[in-house]
């Protein structure tokens, strides 16, 4: 079977597999200090883990109260990140983001400017309600996102490393919002669903939160140690038979590639940018399930999260009651069968 390399050519085998277990180890420690604070929720626990060791950003969808801020929270103590939180309200201001040049003086009365970074100086940010802010303020936030720095009169300020967004969105409340544009919204690795918990895991939530002690989370690695994974997934190999299979997959959700389903209910579907995410999600899927190279299945189990905020169906499928979800799972039955 063929397998695809990194762009970091002539790695040595032996060195990857090494490092690729000593990976699994600090992953599996990870998931059992995230799992003492957040109960239940291994999808989405998983997901935004994924979007995280990708590199990426992440998009959390769901109703208030479901330990969306408190999953960020959590995530970067264990993974040793310094993190801080922006609560978008519609007037929020780039620079309240950015940041901001103020005039000092000093002792002789000489003036000058010094640039006061913003909120967004941190290595793993919250930003809460995204679609609460105007457009103005999205973009400067989004335009972060994609290239690490940021520019204030004139002067470009680099973002600390490694830098990741989860930005959450409350999928019930659209009056007085700004929804991402579309474009914007394929810069976010994942969108994570947050549903309800299981029963189960709502029982014990109720007990463990509501008491004198409660859990607190725990550094695992530390940032330094974040990017060496990063870097490694990078380097773990694909199969011939994956890549055709993310290939198929991105394709087949486009209309005018032969998918009668696709052309009949899609208005457009994802670009390029979904079949790099699959391919680096893949790889993070794996490694976090305690494997060394991803499988097809890795691909199809994360297909709706990759797909879904980069495709729109047409008008004909939403008045039928479809979703996009919907789509998707029929994509991924084919691809499957």
């Amino acid at each position: 079977m063929g397998v695809q390399n990194s762009p970091e050519a002539g790695l040595d085998e032996k060195a990857v597999i090494a490092a690729a277990e000593r990976a699994l180890s600090d992953i599996a420690i990870i998931r059992q200090k995230v799992g003492k604070v957040i109960f239940g929720q291994e999808s989405v626990v998983e997901q935004t883990m994924l979007a995280v060791l990708s590199g990426g950003h992440a998009l959390l969808v769901g109703v208030p109260g479901l330990a969306k801020t408190k999953l960020v929270a959590t995530l970067g103590t264990v993974l040793g990140l310094a993190s801080s939180r922006i609560q978008f309200t519609p007037d929020l201001m780039p620079s309240d983001i950015l940041g901001s040049e103020v005039m000092d003086q000093d002792e002789n009365g000489k003036r000058s400017f010094r640039f006061v970074p913003g909120p967004i100086f941190t290595q793993l940010l919250m930003a809460d309600e995204i679609n609460r802010a105007s457009p103005r303020t999205q973009s400067a936030l989004l335009q972060a996102m994609q290239e690490y720095h940021v520019t204030v009169a004139g002067q470009t300020n680099d973002l600390p490393k490694p830098f990741h967004v989860l930005a959450t969105q409350n999928p019930l409340e659209q009056e007085g919002t700004y929804p991402l544009p579309e474009a914007q919204l394929d810069r976010f690795l994942l969108q994570v669903d947050v549903d309800y918990p299981e029963l189960a895991a709502e029982r014990q939530i109720l007990l463990e939160t509501t008491g004198v002690h409660e859990a607190h989370a725990s550094a695992a690695i530390s940032a330094e140690r974040l990017i060496e994974i990063q870097t490694l997934i990078r380097q773990m190999p694909v199969s011939e038979k994956v890549l055709d299979a993310i290939l198929s997959l991105v394709r087949s959700a486009r209309p005018g590639n032969g998918v009668a389903g696709t052309d009949k209910h899609v208005a457009w579907g994802p670009g390029p940018r979904a079949g790099q995410a699959l391919m680096l999600c893949a790889r993070a899927r794996a490694l976090y399930e305690g494997r060394l190279a991803p499988s097809v299945d890795d691909v199809l189990a994360l297909a709706e999260p990759v797909l879904q905020h980069r495709m729109a169906l047409t008008f004909g499928a939403r008045a039928e009651g479809m979703s996009v979800r919907d789509v998707i799972a029929g994509l991924v039955r084919q691809a499957g069968g």
